[in-house]
């Protein structure tokens, strides 16, 4: 009977909604900057954890290894782009 029912996918949406709405209470609340940025990094990395897992199955094919050191690198690059980015411009290395 659960695998006629999407549980998994079902939960994800909700979580996802209540992620939502909890990044958009930054928007109404008076919060300082510091305060609503951790807050929206944190809710934008938890969001896309859950669609990573929740939505896309990359534990669920024979191939798992290559998704997730897709999914590795992919992140390893984006943090060497923001960082060097920082570095150069906002950071002022010179």
């Amino acid at each position: 009977m659960s695998e006629l029912f999407p549980r998994k996918q079902v939960m994800g949406f909700v979580f996802s909604l209540v992620l939502t709405a909890a990044a958009l209470t930054v928007y109404f609340m008076e919060l300082s900057f510091a305060v609503g940025m951790t807050i929206l990094l944190a809710t934008a990395f938890i969001q896309a954890a859950v669609q990573l897992v929740g939505f896309m199955h990359p534990g669920e094919s024979e191939d798992k290894m290559a998704i997730y050191a897709n999914i590795y690198y992919g992140v390893a690059i984006a943090l060497v782009t923001v960082f060097g980015t920082l570095l150069i411009l906002v950071w002022d290395m010179k």
